[in-house]
């Protein structure tokens, strides 16, 4: 049986111009996709193929933008999929993680995140919880309060994106 993966919560409070989530946590999944795979096309496809199991849908490949920014419409999954990242989660009121291949980071509607750093192979696959889509706001003026009223609207997953109906985040954020 495989080792479960190391889970990683973080609570932000609001960074100002960015709000972060005021009540859920952000989910850092160490090491959680199959890296055994050896082929970072096959993990990719692998989340891709996984979420949609339990209530997320893959929407993208791409690597992550260099300045901070946050959804106010939309939960967001990533997963890993080559090469290594520095992530900064929650704005100035955040953390610093380095993300690699087989991470997935679930990250709250309103949670700030910018990529400070990365391989020069780094890419993710981006989903959302199946009925959502993103906005990108980057904690500009004029953005808040209405940011925060879609924020408080984003409804909650139906289940885990790794692990369904039982999983860490389900338990996390009480959904």
């Amino acid at each position: 049986m495989p080792t479960p993966p190391e889970i990683l919560t973080f609570l932000f409070k609001d960074a100002g111009g960015i709000p972060n989530h005021p009540t859920l946590p952000v989910l850092v999944y160490k090491r959680a996709g199959p890296v055994a795979l050896n082929d970072p096309s096959a993990l990719a496809d692998w989340f891709e193929a996984e979420w949609p199991k339990h209530g997320w849908e893959a929407a993208w490949r791409w690597g992550g933008y260099d300045f901070p920014h946050y959804h106010s419409t939309a939960h967001e999954v990533l997963g890993v999929y080559r090469g290594h990242a520095t992530i900064r989660l929650g704005a100035e009121a955040g953390v610093t993680v380095v993300a690699e291949a087989g991470d997935v980071l679930v990250l709250p509607a309103g949670t700030g995140h910018q990529n400070l750093g990365a391989s020069g192979d780094f890419h993710v696959v981006g989903g959302y919880p199946k009925g959502q889509s993103a906005d990108l706001l980057r904690g500009k003026k004029g953005e808040r309060p209405a940011a925060d009223q879609r924020i408080a609207q984003v409804a909650l997953p139906t289940g885990d994106p790794l692990h369904g109906a039982n999983g860490p985040l389900v338990k996390q954020w009480k959904v």
